[in-house]
C-alpha cells in the first residue's frame, strides 16, 4: 500500500559544514499523519475513516468466518483454506488499524510505522492473490471437472497457500524497507494483472454456468443458481473493490506529484481497504445461520438474500458461499 506518511529521513545537504548538527536533528523530527499534505488532507482522512469501519466491521465478520470455516471442517470446501488464510490476514491489516492512529497522533514511533507499513504490504498482496487463488479453484472446477477430480488433494492448496503467504511477506518486507527505485509500480502492475484474470475467470464461470441451464436433473438446478448469484456477487465486488485503482494508478504520470499523493492513491487504495469488510459480510450473507448469532437477528439482517416464503433451510456448507 502507498505510505500515507512520508518521514523526512534525508535534508537538503548543508551548504556548510558548521550546521551538520541542525541537519541531524531534522532527520528526528516527529512527523504528522500528513505530511506533504497538510493542505490537501482529505483523501487521507478519507482513508483513515474506512480503515475505521473495517475494524468496526471487518474484525467481527472475519472471526465469524473462520467460525463457520472451522465447524465445516469435517467436509471441507476446496477454497476453504484460501478463505481462512484471508480471512486472518484481514483480521491482521484490521487490528493493525488503531496502532496506526495512535502512532500518528500520539506516539510518532518510526518503529511503530514500520510496522504499519508491513502490514500495508500484507493487504496490498494478500486479498488480491487469495482471491485469484479462489477464482483459480472454481474456475478449473467448473470448466475442468475431470481434471479438478485428481487434484482435491489438500497438499496443492497448501502448496499454493505457502508461495502466496512467500510473496505476500516479501513484498511487505521491501515495502517497510523502502528506497527501492519504481517500487509502487510493482503493485500497479500485480493489481492490474489480478483485476483482468479474476473479470476473465468469473466471466468465464458464469457463462458456463448460464449455458448448463436444463442439462441434467432437476435437483441440481437450485445448486447451479445458488452457483451463478454467488459469482456473480464476486465480480461485483471484484469490480468495486479493485475498479478504482486499476482505473486511477496506471496513469500516476498525468497527475501532479502532490495530487497523486495526497489524493489519488489514498482514495484508490481505500476502495482495496474496504474489502476486509466487504468480502467476509458477502460470505456470511450466503448462510442461513450464523455461529452466536439467534436465527431471528440473521433473518433480519439478510432478508433480501433468505428464503422468500419464509419457510426454514437446511444451513448452507460454507463450500456453497462466496469467498470472504
Amino acid at each position: 500500500m502507498a505510505d500515507h506518511v512520508y518521514i523526512t529521513t534525508n535534508s537538503t545537504p548543508p551548504t556548510s559544514p558548521v550546521i551538520n548538527t541542525n541537519v541531524l536533528n531534522a532527520t528526528h523530527a516527529p512527523f504528522s499523519a500528513f505530511e506533504g499534505c497538510e493542505l490537501t488532507w482529505e483523501g487521507i482522512l478519507f482513508d483513515l475513516v474506512v480503515q475505521c469501519v473495517n475494524v468496526i466491521m471487518g474484525i467481527p465478520a472475519n472471526i465469524l468466518v473462520i467460525t463457520v470455516l472451522f465447524r465445516n471442517r469435517k467436509e471441507p470446501s476446496t477454497s476453504d483454506m484460501f478463505l481462512g488464510c484471508l480471512a486472518f490476514l484481514d483480521i491482521y491489516f484490521s487490528a493493525m488499524v488503531p496502532v496506526n492512529i495512535l502512532n500518528l497522533y500520539f506516539w510518532q514511533s518510526k518503529k511503530v510505522w514500520l510496522a504499519v507499513k508491513f502490514s500495508y504490504g500484507v493487504k496490498d498482496t494478500s486479498g488480491p492473490l487469495f482471491l485469484s487463488c479462489i477464482c483459480l479453484d472454481r474456475f478449473v472446477a467448473v470448466l475442468f471437472p475431470i481434471a479438478f477430480g485428481s487434484l482435491r488433494d489438500p497438499r496443492y492448496r497448501i502448496s499454493l497457500s505457502t508461495l502466496v503467504l512467500g510473496l505476500t511477506f516479501t513484498y511487505a518486507s521491501a515495502k517497510t524497507v523502502g528506497g527501492l527505485p519504481n517500487f509502487e509500480k510493482v503493485f500497479t502492475g500485480e493489481i492490474l494483472a489480478v483485476f483482468l484474470w479474476m473479470i476473465v475467470c468469473n466471466a468465464a464461470i458464469l457463462l458456463a454456468l448460464k449455458r448448463s441451464r436444463g442439462v441434467g436433473k432437476d435437483e441440481m438446478h437450485p445448486m447451479k443458481k445458488k452457483a451463478f448469484r454467488m459469482v456473480l456477487a464476486i465480480l461485483v465486488i471484484t469490480m468495486c473493490n479493485y475498479l478504482p485503482p486499476v482505473a486511477l494508478f496506471p496513469f500516476e504520470d498525468t497527475y501532479a506529484p502532490n495530487v497523486f499523493r495526497c489524493y489519488v492513491q489514498p482514495v484508490g487504495f481505500a476502495f482495496l481497504n474496504i474489502s476486509s469488510s466487504t468480502q467476509p459480510l458477502v460470505f456470511l450473507s450466503r448462510l442461513e445461520k450464523l455461529p452466536f448469532l439467534p436465527e431471528s437477528c440473521v433473518k433480519r439482517c439478510f432478508t433480501v438474500l433468505g428464503n422468500q416464503e419464509g419457510k426454514p433451510q437446511a444451513p448452507v456448507q460454507a463450500s456453497q458461499a462466496p469467498p470472504a
